[in-house]
């Protein structure tokens, strides 16, 4: 597929890798479309976008994505119970206003739910704060912190406890980390840049 790089974001590697071929996928916050697209055309999923950003949904016109432009924080009304196999939120949560609300919505229409989530507990986000005294930049949270869309800063551990909160099951836990993926793997919170968690 033109201009698009699965190995750009690791968790598109992983989230294209649990879902089967043929699945019905909702994906929140879809930006232009192109991961949608390329798991159209690899994995023959049926697929619907959901996108708040007016620019971005052009893209999807252009990719040939089908997509609905709304609000995150809006129920999916649109949408009956268990309609999809699998609803991804890739690096959304953390935008929304009410976080909690969306994964309920997301499991009441979708079998299973991805989430990607960005940890803010992750050991160079520490070190940036403790010896700069500054909110962390990173490639995986590029923006300052007055005109960042993050308004939500969570860990991997905070999340698992809202999904205990929730009486949400978490089904897998996929720590990310750099080329040396051991320590994200036992000490997830700690050495995990992001995180991918498969509920149900």
């Amino acid at each position: 597929m033109d201009n698009f790089n699965l190995n750009s974001r690791k968790d598109w590697t992983v989230i294209s890798n649990i879902i089967e071929n043929g699945s019905r996928v909702l994906d929140l916050g879809c930006g232009d479309g192109a991961f949608l697209r390329y798991m159209i055309e690899t994995k023959f999923i049926s697929a619907l976008g959901f996108e708040r950003d007016q620019k971005e949904v052009a893209k999807c016109i252009a990719n040939g994505v089908p997509v609905i432009k709304s609000d995150l924080d809006r129920k999916l009304d649109f949408a009956l119970d268990k309609s999809f196999d699998y609803v991804i939120v890739s690096r959304t949560l953390q935008e929304l206003t009410e976080p909690e609300v969306m994964l309920k919505e997301v499991l009441r229409v979708g079998k299973k739910a991805i989430v990607s989530f960005i940890n803010f507990g992750y050991y160079e986000n520490r070190l940036q704060l403790l010896f700069r005294g500054r909110m962390p930049e990173s490639k995986y949270i590029p923006h300052k912190w007055y005109n960042t869309p993050n308004i939500h800063l969570g860990t991997i551990d905070d999340f698992k406890i809202l999904c205990n909160e929730l009486d949400i099951k978490i089904l897998q836990t996929i720590p990310i980390g750099k080329s040396w993926g051991l320590p994200a793997k036992l000490w997830q919170n700690m050495f995990a840049p992001t995180c991918v968690f498969v509920l149900g």
